[in-house]
């Protein structure tokens, strides 16, 4: 064991094939509902599906391995309003997000109050923590207050097709 002060190099330091990095942790985790509120009408909808999604959460240094979380959620189907939508999963990360919060929160703490430039932030977060973050995406949370941008406004008709929103059946 390392006292303190005492440098170790970086085991990864020099490689340069994405195939020799150490093979991050697995973590399992779960938002798999029977059931779920729908979040605009409130009626309970039952589990049409399940899916997978892969967040990059910070490593162990101990055994010098990142960590992936492998998140299984289900997607919900809401009879009364007929939407789809997806188990809460805010707590983790942000829709869309490959990072979880905790990943987010470190890399703009980096930045904004320890003012490290964008690339020396993420050798940091790989260094010490495990996590590979491009230093173009942290300059985006930075400069997005940490936050995920929202899509443009949806200027469009429901899925229902201008038919059905109107009640107009064809014949044939």
């Amino acid at each position: 064991m390392p006292g303190p002060g005492e440098y170790l190099p970086d085991a990864s330091e020099g490689i340069t094939r994405v195939e020799d990095l150490p093979k991050p942790k697995i973590v399992q985790r779960s938002r798999d509902f029977r059931r779920q509120p729908c979040p605009t009408c409130g009626h309970s909808s039952y589990r049409d599906r399940r899916a997978r999604r892969v967040l990059h959460d910070l490593g162990d240094l101990r055994s010098g391995r990142p960590h992936d979380m492998h998140l299984t959620y289900s997607v919900h189907h809401c009879t009364e309003c007929d939407k789809y939508f997806n188990a809460d999963m805010s707590d983790l990360a942000l829709p869309g997000a490959h990072y979880t919060h905790r990943v987010v929160a470190l890399a703009v703490r980096l930045v904004v109050e320890d003012g490290l430039p964008y690339q020396a932030a993420s050798w940091h977060l790989w260094r010490d923590h495990r996590v590979f973050v491009p230093f173009a995406t942290i300059q985006n949370w930075v400069e997005a207050g940490g936050k995920k941008g929202g899509g443009p406004p949806r200027r469009r008709l429901s899925r229902l097709g201008a038919g059905r929103l109107l009640r107009v059946h064809r014949s044939r």
